[in-house]
């Protein structure tokens, strides 16, 4: 049996895997548990990030406005199904005047490290690129440097160093809706200045893999376990119909991260139900936190549902390793 690195959650959601279920992962039968109406003015909840908190959870939502605007806003929940999500969004404090002006702000991850809950998300600075800041109590958020030029998008940071270097994955982009896309990871020593960047995967092309033959991205930050890395991910193929996301699943190597051991051939999760095809953006699902217990192996995935709502899916870290080692 593989094991997670990392600390016990024994209060974290949870659904035992239905009777009869042949799928490596399972969604809540509560689902959407985060409607369009998060907050007074959103007109949907969902791609935001959630962690363990003082006993409970706190998180951080993309809720966009029904002006449609983009922003994040901290959220609140004692049991990680229902969720207070604050009417204002955050206020990031100290950064330099040049990279504060709020252009947008989507998709955050949230990582906890070193005693902080480090946010990163894509931000925009003449273009999109990747922000970061830290709290300690999701009231007071402290805003870092970008951590690379635009284009950029889905910032995800490794919970540790890694052979005494921060590591971070993202996705180089382009301004618009990008229709390309590979993974890379980056090194820094300080969370402000990144280098030695490494490519770690890209699309399928073909029709070996096809789901995952427009881009890939990374979705939350990876989780420790005694095999390697492992990286829930999306994947994006282009239809007549437009994009379709679905979720995949990748092990990396412990010490360098971006040599990937196995990686999912078959998605892991595609939108089937009506709230992941039909919404804002029909035929989504996007990864983007995941709640983990070493003491069982339970695996509780976050992801947004065509960009309109916010779901939660259930797994093990056996089941994942099983299935990413046989469809890899």
């Amino acid at each position: 049996m593989a094991k997670i690195i990392g600390p016990a959650l024994s209060n974290m959601p949870w659904e035992d895997k239905p009777a009869g279920e042949t799928e490596p992962i399972w969604r809540y039968s509560g689902n959407p548990i985060i409607g369009r109406h998060g907050n007074k003015r959103s007109n949907s909840v969902f791609n935001s990030a959630v962690v363990p908190f003082n006993g409970g959870f706190a998180g951080v939502f993309r809720c966009d406005s029904r002006s449609i605007s983009m922003d994040l806003f901290a959220g609140r929940s004692k049991d990680g199904i229902h969720w207070d999500i604050d009417d204002e969004p955050i206020l990031f404090a100290g950064a330099d005047s040049e990279i504060a002006v709020n252009e947008y702000r989507y998709d955050a991850r949230i990582t906890p490290m070193e005693g902080k809950y480090y946010i990163t998300w894509c931000n925009g600075y003449h273009g999109p690129t990747i922000g970061a800041a830290w709290t300690e109590d999701f009231k007071t958020f402290h805003q870092l440097e970008n951590a690379f030029l635009p284009f950029n998008r889905n910032g995800v940071l490794f919970p540790r160093k890694i052979g005494g270097m921060y590591m971070m994955m993202s996705r180089p982009s382009d301004n618009g809706h990008t229709p390309f896309g590979d993974i890379y990871v980056s090194q820094s020593r300080d969370l402000e200045f990144w280098g030695r960047h490494r490519y770690m995967m890209g699309t399928i092309k073909g029709n070996e893999s096809a789901w995952q033959s427009t881009k890939v991205g990374p979705g939350p930050s990876p989780i420790e376990t005694d095999e390697g890395w492992l990286l829930i991910y999306h994947g994006v193929i282009t239809t007549c119909n437009g994009f379709v996301y679905r979720m995949g699943v990748a092990l990396l190597d412990l010490d360098e991260p971006w040599k990937v051991k196995y990686r999912s051939k078959d998605y892991l999760m595609a939108p089937w139900e009506l709230y992941e095809c039909v919404g804002d953006v029909p035929n989504v699902v996007f990864p983007c936190a995941a709640l983990t217990d070493s003491a069982t192996g339970r695996i509780a995935i976050y992801y947004g549902c065509a960009d309109t709502v916010t779901g939660i899916a259930f797994t093990t870290v056996d089941e994942l390793i099983r299935f990413v080692k046989e469809h890899s």
